[in-house]
This record gives C-alpha cells, sequence and structure tokens, in this order.
C-alpha cells in the first residue's frame, strides 16, 4: 500500500506559479499528476518514470509544467508557471507499483486526498 500527501495547493493570480508537492510513504514506480475541475472528468497532467526520470506531459500544460521527483524524500514535484484560469482544479498525486508510462486514471492503484489549485483573472 503507498498513501499519498498533496500539498502546494491555493489561490493565485493568471500568469503566477505554484509548486504542488506528493510525499510518497514507500517506493512507487511511475507517479501521475492528474486534475477534476467541477462538472468535468479527471484529466491526466503529467507523469514521471522512477529510475529512467522520464516524464510525459497532455498538450494543455507541455510548456507550463514541469514535473520531477526527488526519490531521497520521497516526494514528487509539480512546478506550475504561467497558470491560467482554466488550470483551476483539484489536483490529484497518483502512483503505480511498477515503472510504465500510462495517462489512464485505471492505470494508477493510489491515490491522494487532492489539492485545490484556484486561478483567478
Amino acid at each position: 500500500q503507498v498513501q499519498l500527501v498533496e500539498s502546494g495547493g491555493g489561490l493565485v493570480q493568471a500568469g503566477g506559479s505554484l509548486r504542488l508537492s506528493c510525499v510518497c510513504s514507500r517506493y512507487a514506480g511511475t507517479v501521475g499528476w492528474f486534475r477534476q475541475a467541477p462538472g468535468k472528468e479527471r484529466e491526466f497532467v503529467a507523469c514521471i518514470v522512477r529510475g529512467s526520470g522520464t516524464t510525459y506531459y497532455s498538450d494543455s500544460v507541455q510548456g507550463r509544467f514541469t514535473v520531477s521527483r526527488d526519490n531521497a524524500k520521497s516526494t514528487v514535484y509539480l512546478q506550475m508557471n504561467s497558470l491560467k484560469p482554466e488550470d483551476t482544479a483539484i489536483y490529484f498525486c497518483a502512483a503505480r507499483a511498477t515503472t510504465g508510462m500510462t495517462t489512464a486514471t485505471g492505470g494508477y492503484s493510489y491515490w491522494g486526498q487532492g489539492t485545490q489549485v484556484t486561478v483567478s483573472t
């Protein structure tokens, strides 16, 4: 069982930045970030593979968001720059025990509780 705890959400003006953190209670292979806006389905944002450090981003955040991990701290980060109002959502950290790239919510076995990100105009 992997427990995930997110932090770092908040209210920011458009064009601003936030950094989200996800602390993992034990080893996790691939760790992903997802988000869910009111009335919408949960969508993939980014993921990072342990070992290779390979990253993958959705088209909507490519070039603005950066995912990284500090294995010594068992923490994965999501640096979000040039934020837009449409980035407003609850952001979730998710993990899978194995490595491998997947953007599907079903590909992740463990989920955090989420952290709210609100971008104002």
